[in-house]
């Protein structure tokens, strides 16, 4: 059986606090939560802009020795440059810190536009280019031409999981298992990073990563964090599948 990491896209939301965050908890001391409570958290913040060493060295610590973080990487590779010539953004990004985290540096995820369609060469020179074990890397797709054979197929050579994105149907929602690892980011399944998950879409989404992990580790993030609904559900979830 393979491992089960249930948690949440960030941490730091105004919705959030006075509900799941019990009030006048202080904003500093809202990783330490959560990080009590579910066993993983995406990391947001370097999507944006490049963080410093001394950033992962303090998520590091202000967590449990159990917690996993999965990194969003920056937009400079995915939306800027659009995986062209991206070599230099992606040593920069790794030089930032990201490898301070240690042994609690989950998957990293590269997060590519809608806008964005696939470009056999290019994904092949950026995948080339990631650097290997023990650094897990998953890969999510936003434009219908990337669900072909040909990227499962170079995906599953690298070892490069395909994310499972649920959207509202906004984007492509791919189930094909490329990794030793899966990575689920669930954006809502009404309302795009809105709308909680009802039991029986939690029961469903229970099913499929029990599956899962008979074979592999699983990642869930829930990302429907705009109304608070997010911890919730990742707690519901976590629960469900004990």
């Amino acid at each position: 059986m393979g491992e089960i990491r249930i948690g949440t896209s960030g941490w730091r939301y105004p919705e959030w606090r006075g509900d799941f965050y019990p009030r006048g908890l202080q904003q500093r001391l809202e990783l330490e939560f959560l990080s009590r409570t579910l066993n993983t958290v995406e990391l947001n913040g370097p999507f944006y802009g490049l963080r410093k060493p001394a950033d992962y060295r303090s998520w590091r610590v202000r967590t449990p020795d159990d917690f996993v973080f999965a990194v969003k990487a920056h937009k400079e590779v995915t939306h800027l440059r659009r995986l062209r010539d991206a070599e230099g953004a992606v040593d920069e990004f790794f030089a930032s810190g990201v490898l301070d985290l240690g042994e609690k540096l989950g998957p990293v995820l590269w997060q590519l536009p809608p806008t964005l369609p696939y470009r056999p060469d290019r994904v092949a020179a950026f995948l080339r280019h990631l650097p290997g074990p023990p650094v897990r890397h998953a890969l999510e797709v936003r434009h219908p031409s990337y669900l072909v054979p040909e990227l499962i197929d170079a995906l599953t050579r690298r070892g490069v999981a395909l994310v499972v994105a649920e959207s509202a149907g906004r984007f492509p929602q791919p189930e094909e298992l490329t990794a030793d690892f899966a990575y689920v980011r669930l954006h809502g399944d009404r309302e795009l990073y809105a709308s909680g998950y009802s039991a029986a879409a939690l029961d469903r989404w229970a099913q499929k990563v029990r599956a899962w992990s008979r074979d592999r580790d699983v990642y869930v993030y829930f990302d429907n964090t705009m109304r608070g609904a997010a911890p919730h559900d990742a707690r519901s979830l976590a629960a469900r599948l004990g």
